[in-house]
């Protein structure tokens, strides 16, 4: 049984950083992709960062240049690292996996969940 936990979340200023963390387990594969997404309040599920073990990575364009999507060597946490955070951040963030996506930034791409961690940026 594949299981994802997110930790990290918490409350900052604008302007602050926070980082994210998700550990794995028993994911099987040895390539993979992991990413990042955020719901806010009446919005939907979007991806935001997103991670191949091979190396790749993707980044939405509201994120690019201020997060920086990671996984640690043995494969069993991956990060994210925010910088400059905004209001607009603002959101649950969940961590998920997948063996093949066709969009690394689709959620429908990954069936593998954690149960998410809350991140509030206040101005």
């Amino acid at each position: 049984q594949v299981r994802l936990v997110e930790s990290g979340g918490g409350s900052v200023q604008a302007g602050g950083s926070l980082r994210l963390s998700c550990t794995v387990s028993d994911y099987t594969y040895s390539n993979y992709y992991m990413g990042w997404f955020r719901q806010a309040p009446g919005k939907e599920r979007e991806g935001i960062a997103t991670i191949y073990t091979g190396g790749s990575t993707y980044y939405a364009a509201s994120v690019e240049g201020r997060f920086t999507i990671s996984l640690d060597s043995a494969k069993t946490t991956l990060y994210l690292r925010m910088n400059s955070l905004k209001p607009e951040d603002t959101a649950m963030y969940y961590c998920a996996a997948a063996r093949t996506v066709v969009d690394p930034m689709n959620r429908a791409d990954f069936g593998y969940w954690g149960q998410g961690t809350q991140v509030t940026v206040s101005s």
